[in-house]
């Protein structure tokens, strides 16, 4: 522990960078939230539980040098790029395709078989690990919080304490949107909500398809 003590400050601005670009919004908190609100919380959970997955194993990838690897590979990074733009677009189509749907067709739609826990957590995985932006903030925050000459052990307390963080703050999110209150005001204007979530999510997959890396 006396290892670490020296570092604290470094690894007090990691944390705070870490939460503040954890809880921006994004694909992977907008699409807690979307499906918090529309699915209720199981479902929010389940795909939160994918996201933090998806970022830890970009977590581990730094701290191994893997990322390091990968981004000296362009064509590794432009099929990357193309598969989270393509994944965002498809979820865009996913929203636009709820959003032109009345009422009753929507209340037909929910009496289907939900997507499955599997399926779900494997959703919220693929935003994050589709994006290739995940492993240039770990390298940032992994440039910050672990400068030259640190023992390995200031690695493991920066992806520990962003665990922490990632944690409370995903969950959060997928608690919070997924109250009765916040699901049934979602139900009034479920239509331009989910139209806004089209949009935001064909920003997102057109930007970093377009996107320089």
């Amino acid at each position: 522990m006396t290892e670490i003590l020296p570092f604290m400050p470094q690894l007090t601005v990691a944390w705070t960078a870490y939460l503040i670009a954890t809880a921006s919004p994004g694909p992977a908190i907008m699409a807690i939230i979307s499906t918090s609100v529309s699915q209720g919380r199981r479902a929010g959970l389940l795909l939160a539980a994918g996201v933090l997955t998806g970022s830890y194993t970009w977590a581990v990838l730094t701290a191994s040098g893997l990322s390091a690897l990968i981004r000296s590979y362009g064509h590794a990074l432009v099929v990357l790029k193309i598969l989270g733009g393509a994944y965002l677009l498809w979820l865009a189509w996913v929203a636009l395709r709820s959003a032109s749907r009345n009422g009753k067709a929507y209340s037909a739609e929910q009496t289907l078989p939900a997507l499955s826990a599997r399926r779900q957590y494997l959703k919220g995985l693929g935003i994050h690990l589709t994006n290739p932006k995940a492993i240039f903030s770990w390298i940032m925050l992994t440039s910050i919080g672990m400068p030259a000459g640190a023992p390995a052990g200031v690695m493991v307390t920066l992806i520990a304490g962003c665990m922490v963080l990632g944690l409370i703050t995903f969950i959060g999110f997928a608690l919070v949107f997924s109250l009765g209150p916040v699901h049934r005001a979602y139900l009034k204007s479920r239509r331009v909500i989910e139209a806004m979530m089209a949009g935001f999510f064909a920003f997102a997959g057109v930007k970093l398809l377009t996107a320089r890396i």
